[in-house]
């Protein structure tokens, strides 16, 4: 295991007061946990993303908080320093401001998350100042909001025009001002997300898909490495393509088990030779 520090909000800031970008990816289990950890990954989002990447939903709306919570965990045991951010998934804070804060409650006290992100623009704000106001760190998020894609007609970048780059401007600023640390902008143009940045004032912006003026970048774990077959998102560097190197393993062991090629002496275990006796007399 890394013995690094423990990534804090301080360590987080003094890296955009020094110009260094912060490093963001999505994670949902233990394994990739200890990878990113080793890797020096500064933050892990353990997305409502799951829904689409694990279980195989169409979309993020399914999962639930049993769903992120656990998943959360799991995360958390494999990168215990790095900062873990938990999702909120849908309709776990939109109702009321108390159920918010208990759900938020949650991730910070069952999975020992270190901060929440939520979704929505100015109509979340009174959520993001309960949530805060807690005690509990709150990332927001704009542009394209995938709990709310149906509403957005669909997975389509954000901010094109004017007036609803003007939206996303607004909403950045009443966002900040409500206490959210960081936002991050998914999908939206590159001018309009260094036009953010360079307005923030003590907030962390973070960009997906939405250009290099930003406090860091972050990218989903599947995307970047071609484990998700529906699609692949044009924001996604393929870094490697673990899913054809596994497709590729998983042919190979199809055939050698049907050939009878596997295993190989190497491959199991034997007892010795008195003793297999001494059963078969035992047996009679």
């Amino acid at each position: 295991m890394s013995d690094r520090k423990k990534v804090t909000l301080s360590s987080l800031f003094k890296k955009v007061a020094d110009k260094q970008p912060i490093s963001w990816l999505t994670c949902y289990d233990y394994p990739t946990a200890y990878l990113q950890e080793e890797a020096g990954i500064d933050m892990i989002l353990v997305g409502d993303s799951l829904g689409m990447t694990m279980l195989g939903y169409d979309s993020t709306l399914p999962v639930t908080m049993e769903d992120m919570i656990r998943h959360s965990q799991a995360v958390r045991r494999g990168a215990p320093n790095v900062w873990l951010v938990g999702d909120m998934p849908y309709m776990s804070y939109q109702p009321s401001n108390e159920t918010a804060i208990r759900n938020a409650g949650r991730f910070m006290a069952e999975a020992a998350c270190d901060s929440i992100k939520l979704e929505g623009g100015g109509a979340m704000v009174e959520r993001i100042y309960a949530i805060t106001q807690a005690g509990i760190p709150a990332v927001g998020h704009l542009g394209l909001t995938p709990q709310s894609v149906s509403a957005l007609g669909g997975f389509r970048v954000q901010g094109k025009g004017a007036h609803q780059a003007k939206k996303i401007v607004d909403d950045a600023k009443a966002i900040e001002e409500a206490g959210a640390f960081a936002i991050l902008l998914e999908m939206v143009p590159d001018r309009l997300c260094q036009l953010i940045t360079e307005r923030a004032n003590n907030c962390i912006i973070m960009s997906l898909g939405s250009g290099p003026v930003a406090h860091g970048q972050l990218l989903i774990y599947h995307d970047m490495f071609g484990l998700y077959p529906k699609f692949k998102p044009r924001m996604a560097k393929v870094f490697g393509n673990a899913g054809e190197v596994i497709l590729n393993g998983l042919k190979q062991y199809h055939q050698e088990v049907t050939t009878q090629t596997f295993p190989q002496p190497d491959n199991w275990f034997t007892m010795p030779d008195n003793e297999y006796d001494e059963l078969l007399s035992l047996l009679k």
